[in-house]
């Protein structure tokens, strides 16, 4: 078993209400592109609230506006290939429909233990480490990863990803 597996965080600011008819092709698209995501090979967990549902009752930084996805992936390879294929691919090819475009990082990645569920508290915190100090073990992107294990340790290298 792996020590380590990814946990990510994607935070969107919405143009519209979620009961909005702007949105209703985003809305409509949650529960197949969940169902995907946790049928994709290296899935391994996401977030919910309470009561089992998305989106509705997740909140980060105390924005209503906000809506989060927060799960765990065995690796990056496999979060970087549910992403770019598929519904969600199809779905975030309209997301400037559905979101508001900012300057400051919207998502996150960081390794944790195996069998470690991160809390929203903690993805907000890792989020807000890296808009204040860039891509470190801590947490990263996409472009600038660091090796499974280096944040516990705070050392390693990052691996430049193109």
């Amino acid at each position: 078993m792996t020590a380590y597996v990814l946990a990510q965080v994607n935070v969107s600011r919405l143009k519209y209400p979620l009961t909005s008819v702007q949105l209703r092709p985003f809305v409509d698209a949650e529960d197949s592109v969940y169902a995907d995501a946790e049928e994709a090979e290296g899935f391994v967990w996401r977030h919910t609230n309470s009561d089992g549902e998305d989106r509705s009752g997740l909140r980060v930084f105390s924005d209503e506006r906000l809506v989060v996805n927060l799960s765990v992936w065995r690796d990056l390879q496999v979060l970087r290939a549910f992403m770019y294929r598929g519904l969600h691919r199809d779905v975030m090819a309209r997301r400037y429909e559905f979101f508001e475009q900012v300057n400051e990082a919207m998502s996150a990645m960081w390794w944790i233990p195996a069998g470690h569920g991160p809390s929203l508290k903690e993805a907000e915190q890792r989020l807000v480490h890296l808009r204040e100090h860039g891509p470190t073990p801590y947490a990263f992107t996409f472009r600038m990863t660091f090796p499974a294990g280096t944040a516990q340790a705070g050392t390693g290298s990052a691996e430049a990803v193109s």
